[in-house]
């Protein structure tokens, strides 16, 4: 098994898995359309070789699949039910980024739904449906 940044933390070894940029870019384009080989780099920009290496790593995690593509060419990627998992993390992040990465008015992409209609905010809750924040959570060790 994998040597884990931290055995006992589910967050550092989702991060161990997925969390750097490349792999995090690969997945939401993933999530976005994207198939092959070369859509993954023209949408990135990334490097043959470290695309190369990021894709084998979200394989062999299980995150992305080979598939054979209706055309019968080259192996295709898809994501698979657990890179399909990721889909709140991704517009948790893009959500993030919209409210923290940008200055005011600055000009940005959007995620709608499939009636045109922006995505609402992604807050964690409670079982009785209260929102949660880390001033409302704990983490309960070794269960």
């Amino acid at each position: 098994m994998a040597a884990w940044t931290d055995p006992d933390c589910p967050v550092a070894r989702a991060v161990d898995v997925f969390g750097d940029r490349w792999s995090l870019l690969i997945v939401r384009d993933a999530m976005d359309g994207a198939r092959s080989f070369t859509d993954f780099q023209q949408r990135t920009g990334i490097a043959r070789n470290i695309l190369t290496d990021r894709l084998r790593k979200l394989v062999a995690h299980g995150l992305v699949a080979q598939v054979e593509p209706p055309s019968g060419k080259r192996l295709v990627y898809a994501l698979t039910e657990a890179g399909k998992d990721l889909f709140p993390v991704i517009v948790t992040l893009r959500q993030w980024g919209e409210r923290h990465a940008f200055e005011a008015g600055e000009a940005h992409s959007v995620l709608v739904d499939e009636h045109g209609v922006v995505v609402p905010p992604v807050v964690p809750a409670a079982a009785d449906g209260r929102p949660l924040t880390s001033d409302t959570t704990l983490v309960r060790r070794g269960g």
